[in-house]
């Protein structure tokens, strides 16, 4: 009965070890795996933490790229202000410029509507004054008053142009009243076409002398007419005669100036 308990509680020491050796089994299985899990966990966090500084390094590369090409963006935005105010400065002047042209050529329109009348009236002017002075080079005169009209109707030329072919037809006429001439051409005298010297002196003065002198007269501004002088201009009017040929020198002469109708 003894040996039966003793075997009885043998048995049951045994199972109480067994049960105690599979419970410490259990636990150190379960913190295995426990551990097994942290360590999972630990590794991934490393490969999760290689992975976040390998893309931290990344985007600090990014960074460094972005910053660099901010920086050049800024230079260039830079230089493109500057230029666009250059640009902006050149444009302004450039209109400026346009408005000051588009004014002139308005100033240029108007101009024209009151100079063409007025070269019109000019040459017509001037065609009366070369009428109505002493009556020398006359051919000459009245082709170049015919060419300004001719030249008025011509679309070749400008008004500037035209305008100045005025102003030196003037010019001429104007230098007649300041020179002394000698020209050969023909005079009827007494009914009978003879060749003559004639001797201008400025628009004072416009005489005529036969090859012979045996005849001498003058353009008479108050008449209008071809008058005979007398015998005392003969010389007078050859000596004018050389003067304006330049085979003397200039002198003083007794030449016949008749005086204004209406002088007081």
């Amino acid at each position: 009965m003894l040996k039966a308990t003793i075997a009885h509680q043998r048995i049951r020491g045994t199972w109480a070890l067994s049960t105690m050796l599979v419970l410490v089994a259990s636990t150190l299985g379960a913190q295995e795996a426990t551990l097994n899990r942290a360590l999972d966990v630990q590794r991934q966090s490393d490969r999760s933490s290689v992975r976040t500084q390998t893309r931290i390094g990344q985007l600090d590369d990014q960074i460094t790229g972005l910053r660099g090409d901010y920086r050049m963006t800024i230079q260039e935005l830079d230089r493109i202000q500057i230029y666009n105010g250059h640009m902006r400065t050149l444009v302004n002047s450039q209109q400026t410029e346009i408005d000051r042209i588009t004014t002139e050529l308005e100033n240029i329109v108007v101009v024209e509507q009151g100079i063409i009348p007025l070269m019109g009236s000019m040459i017509e002017t001037l065609d009366q004054f070369i009428h109505l002075d002493i009556p020398f080079n006359m051919e000459e005169r009245e082709n170049r008053i015919d060419m300004l009209r001719t030249n008025m109707d011509s679309s070749e030329l400008t008004i500037s142009e035209k305008f100045r072919q005025i102003m030196n037809a003037y010019q001429i006429e104007t230098s007649f009243g300041k020179d002394t001439e000698f020209t050969v051409d023909s005079l009827e005298i007494n009914g009978e076409i003879r060749e003559v010297n004639f001797l201008r002196v400025g628009r004072i003065l416009l005489a005529y002398q036969t090859p012979d002198r045996q005849d001498t007269g003058f353009w008479n501004k108050n008449t209008r007419q071809w008058e005979p002088l007398g015998d005392e201009y003969r010389k007078p009017i050859s000596e004018g005669l050389r003067i304006a040929k330049k085979q003397a020198a200039p002198n003083l002469l007794k030449l016949p100036v008749p005086a204004p109708e209406n002088a007081q």
